[in-house]
């Protein structure tokens, strides 16, 4: 089987955080308006389609983050002929680079994730928390794939008609 090219690779990564980022919207336009607070978390017991819509909530958020971090940001490296290294690194580089916003809040949103698989049956204030972190950090994800997509049309010269639709953060 012939290797994909780099720019390939990056391509096929972005169409697919693309997609990602087409649900994680979806479920975060359903979560978006309601008031989530302890009671919330408490009655979810008592509500599994609201249990499952949280759940795809959290779930696509952990995967779309996973997914830019680990693949997208290191193939986009890759494409421009930089050699990306450990995440910390790379994410350093692409903020530098001008498509990660701020590496910090990055940092804080990744443990956040690791805290909504964790504190789901065990602390429901602090669960109503973390979900509502989370949904404020999800349109920096979107803003992540946008800057990246946008990079890869103004700096590397790939043609629109070969990119994904760029993401609106509002709907």
């Amino acid at each position: 089987m012939n290797e994909l090219l780099p720019v390939d690779r990056f391509l096929h990564t972005l169409h697919l955080v693309a997609r990602e980022g087409e649900h994680l919207l979806w479920s975060w336009h359903r979560l978006a308006g309601l008031t989530i607070d302890t009671d919330w978390v408490r009655r979810l017991d008592r509500d599994p389609e609201m249990a499952e819509r949280l759940e795809a909530f959290v779930s696509r958020f952990g995967r779309m983050q996973d997914t830019i971090a680990d693949k997208l940001l290191p193939r986009w490296l890759l494409a421009q002929a930089e050699t990306p290294g450990s995440r910390i690194e790379t994410l350093n580089r692409a903020e530098k680079l001008g498509v990660l916003p701020d590496v910090e809040q990055w940092l804080e949103a990744r443990k956040l994730r690791n805290r909504l698989v964790h504190e789901y049956m065990t602390d429901p204030a602090g669960f109503a928390e973390s979900i509502n972190l989370a949904l404020q950090f999800t349109p920096m994800l979107i803003e992540v794939y946008n800057r990246v997509r946008n990079n890869a049309l103004e700096r590397m010269k790939i043609e629109a008609d070969t990119l994904p639709l760029a993401l609106p953060v509002s709907g």
